[in-house]
């Protein structure tokens, strides 16, 4: 009887935790893990998680005068969109980011 209680009061706890959100799509976009990226401001919007993205020695190679150079916490939904609505090229990955160019129209 003691494990049948036991195993109830397991199985009560585990049904009270909920399932973590997705970090994209809520919050505070992550911090990069390296100083390779200088992190402006968010690209379509004050809270868009993909930053537009400034010089450093990492980034100087990339940069185009033609295009902006845009990065994204790496696997979220908003590097997804970027993708998908503004045609982002990736053209490298650090500190937990992507980093694209797009064209300026």
């Amino acid at each position: 009887m003691k494990k049948l209680v036991l195993l109830g009061t397991v199985l009560a706890l585990a049904a009270c935790n909920e399932t973590p959100t997705d970090p994209s799509d809520t919050g505070a976009a992550p911090a990069p893990t390296n100083d390779d990226l200088r992190l402006v401001g968010g690209y379509r919007s004050e809270d868009d998680w993909c930053q537009l993205t400034g010089e450093t020695a990492f980034t100087g190679n990339f940069l185009d005068h033609t295009a902006d150079l845009v990065s994204c916490p790496t696997g979220s939904n908003a590097a997804q969109t970027l993708v998908d609505e503004q045609g982002a090229v990736q053209v490298a990955e650090t500190g937990g980011y992507t980093v694209y160019t797009i064209q300026r129209e």
